[in-house]
């Protein structure tokens, strides 16, 4: 019978970096990770693909899956929802995968409650002034939405005590080689 695979929360604050760190250690096939592609009812940006950076669906779809308990956890966060799709995470986890949660600080807030065994990673900026470069940088959003980011981060950077580890994303390639060593470590 194989292993259950572990599940492993990568959180942290809008910006911080975490798909550019989670793309590097993903290469690493000895982790034999599954990235758990969230639900959305936010708009495509350009370059995103559905299945891929997200399963992009309705407004309708998203609010009908709360309603039959089918998400691990979600959010809703300026007006748009984001979600973890629990029968896809479970399928993962039973063939013997580690699945990746790439999410929000409150999903992982509820993937905890429902599952105390998984692990929690919090990745944060060297400061909050390179998190606002960061954010600032993608040029993808309004002024309005820019300042709710940095306001949510703010009050995310006060719960880090509630993660097993935080790592700093100063070195991209530095902190995917941290987080990969903690995920190869619970692996044992």
């Amino acid at each position: 019978m194989k292993k259950r695979g572990l599940l492993i929360i990568l959180s942290g604050p809008s910006g911080v970096g975490k798909g550019t760190v989670r793309a590097k250690f993903s290469q690493d096939e000895s982790l034999n990770l599954a990235y758990s592609v969230s639900m959305t009812s936010r708009e495509k940006r350009s370059g995103e693909t559905d299945g891929v950076e997200y399963f992009f669906v309705s407004q309708e779809e998203f609010k009908e899956a709360i309603k039959n308990g089918e998400l691990l956890e979600w959010t809703e966060f300026v007006g748009n929802y984001y979600g973890t799709p629990l029968k896809y995470v479970e399928k993962l986890r039973d063939e013997g995968k580690n699945v990746l949660l790439e999410i929000e600080v409150e999903g992982a807030k509820e993937v905890q409650r429902k599952c105390p065994e998984a692990l929690s990673i919090f990745l944060i900026p060297p400061s909050m002034a390179e998190l606002e470069r960061r954010i600032r940088g993608r040029k993808t959003e309004p002024e309005e939405i820019v300042q709710q980011r940095l306001a949510k981060a703010e009050r995310e950077m006060n719960m880090l005590s509630q993660y097993k580890y935080v790592i700093c994303n100063d070195e991209v390639d530095l902190a995917a080689e941290l987080i990969s060593v903690i995920i190869r470590w619970h692996m044992k």
